[in-house]
């Protein structure tokens, strides 16, 4: 008994030093092959302006699409390194596991599930949001309640129908759910009267608004209905391609706190400060653990600026959405976005 025990524990040892060599063979494989095709494949939606959207000309835009093009400059120090891959909410994941994308930034929800089964690693939230329902100003629905024996549009695929359907059997609303693949379909739908209402993140109803005939005719109910942070994500296992993507976006975050602006950032090379010397690479090298330059931060922050200069750029005040940053601030004003140190 003792021996058979033995062979077990011997051939479970093996087993696990196989496993081991077989992820350290695999860690850090998307990096190089990043490096090696010169380019960062982006998965994005590019139908939601203010995030990811693309216009007539095949130009993008976005605060998702400013987050990749931050992962390309630290990279290749040009932050159109990228190719981007338009995804529907049903495919992204597929398009992130084998491979299709390097990373999707793409306003996705982290929630466990997708954290565990799914296999996605997420990086920072970029964008802290929540679920809402918009429907017409004079449709005398003012709170989920008003929803008895009506009807709510969404897109497959999302957190939006499992948080409408906890929501509703919450306050035992007795409604119709109607659900389309396409998101552009929902809002048509929603447009043309199929349905009362029409339910997503709060960004993207303000961004879907801008575009119906007319946006002052719609409004966005105060309820909320769920929490959802956004963020960048990557498949599950490769821990040094995460790493890479999960320090740039926090040198957005830190490069604000640290007042590191595209306007002024020459005026930081002869700071006296050890943090933003380190932050720059001036000072030792915090990239070379993460298969990067010194600079990699300054990088981001010359071709792409901080975390405040994308949301303005993208959602603003000058901006046609103008979403107040709210949560989105950093915590030295009240917000949520905190950075880890830079050492």
């Amino acid at each position: 008994m003792i021996r058979k025990i033995s062979f077990l524990c011997a051939g479970l040892l093996v087993a696990l030093a196989l496993g081991s060599c077989s992820s350290s063979e695999s860690a850090g494989g998307r990096l190089q092959q990043v490096l090696a095709q010169k380019k960062v494949r982006c998965g994005i939606s590019g139908e939601l302006p203010g995030f990811s959207f693309v216009d007539e000309k095949g130009n993008y835009s976005g605060l998702d699409v400013d987050i990749c093009r931050a992962i390309a400059a630290a990279l290749f120090d040009d932050p159109d390194a990228v190719e981007y891959r338009p995804l529907n909410a049903k495919e992204r994941f597929a398009a992130v596991q084998t491979g299709e994308v390097d990373v999707l930034s793409r306003n996705t929800t982290w929630t466990l599930d997708r954290d565990s089964s799914v296999r996605m690693a997420f990086a920072p939230v970029v964008f802290y949001d929540g679920q809402r329902i918009m429907v017409k100003a004079d449709s005398g629905i003012k709170t989920l309640k008003d929803f008895k024996n009506r009807t709510v549009c969404t897109q497959t695929g999302t957190t939006n129908e499992k948080n409408l359907k906890d929501q509703m059997r919450k306050r035992k609303v007795d409604y119709k759910l109607v659900v389309y693949e396409d998101i552009n379909s929902a809002y048509a739908a929603y447009a043309e009267g199929r349905c009362d209402g029409v339910t997503s993140d709060r960004s993207q109803l303000i961004s879907r608004r801008t575009s119906l005939p007319k946006p002052k005719s719609h409004t966005i109910l105060d309820e909320v209905l769920s929490k959802e942070p956004l963020a960048p994500a990557v498949a599950d296992g490769d821990v040094e391609w995460a790493d890479v993507v999960r320090w740039v976006v926090n040198a957005t975050i830190e490069a604000e706190e640290l007042g590191i602006k595209q306007d002024n950032l020459e005026s930081f090379a002869n700071s006296d400060d050890p943090v933003v010397k380190r932050f720059l690479g001036i000072e030792e090298d915090l990239g070379a653990s993460l298969g990067l330059t010194p600079d990699f931060a300054a990088r981001v922050v010359k071709y792409v600026g901080n975390y405040g200069e994308i949301y303005d750029r993208n959602l603003g005040p000058t901006t046609k959405l103008n979403v107040p940053r709210g949560e989105n601030q950093l915590w030295t004003k009240g917000g949520l976005l905190y950075s880890p140190p830079f050492r």
